[in-house]
C-alpha cells in the first residue's frame, strides 16, 4: 500500500467572490495554468507559517525552536523567498503567496527578458528551450 502526501488543499468556501478574484489576478500575473497551482503554493505557505507559529510559542533558548527554526529559515533563504538580513521567525509569518510565485522559473525567465510574455516563458520551459 502506498501513502501519498497532500499537495493541495481546496478552499473551504468554493464561491467566495474576493478569494476568486484574488486567485484570478495571481493566475494572470504569474501565468499559472489553473487554480490548483495557486492552492498548492498557498498550502505550502500555510504549512511553513504553521510551523513557525508553533515554534514562536516556545521559549527563545528552547533547543527545538533553535534547531527547527534555523532549518526553516535556511530553507527559505536557499529557495530565495527570504532575505539573509531577515532571518527571523517573525518574518516568516509575513511571507505572502506572491513571494513564492516570484521565485518560479517561469516568472524568472519572463523578468530576465528571455521571453516576450509570462505565457511565452511557460511555453519555452515546456518545450525544453530553457
Amino acid at each position: 500500500k502506498q501513502w501519498y502526501q497532500r499537495r493541495v488543499r481546496a478552499p473551504r468556501r468554493p464561491f467566495e467572490k474576493e478569494r476568486l478574484d484574488n486567485e484570478l489576478k495571481l493566475i494572470g500575473e504569474f501565468g499559472l495554468r489553473n487554480k490548483r497551482e495557486v492552492w498548492r503554493v498557498k498550502y505550502t505557505l500555510a504549512k511553513i507559517r504553521k510551523a513557525a507559529r508553533e515554534l514562536l510559542t516556545l521559549e527563545d533558548k528552547d533547543p527545538r525552536r533553535l534547531f527547527e527554526g534555523n532549518a526553516i529559515l535556511r530553507r527559505l533563504v536557499r529557495i530565495g523567498v527570504l532575505d539573509e538580513s531577515r532571518m527571523k521567525l517573525d518574518y516568516v509569518l509575513g511571507l505572502k503567496t506572491e513571494d513564492f510565485l516570484e521565485r518560479r522559473l517561469q516568472t524568472q525567465v519572463f523578468k530576465l527578458g528571455l521571453a516576450k510574455s509570462i505565457h511565452h516563458a511557460r511555453v519555452l520551459i515546456r518545450e525544453k528551450h530553457i
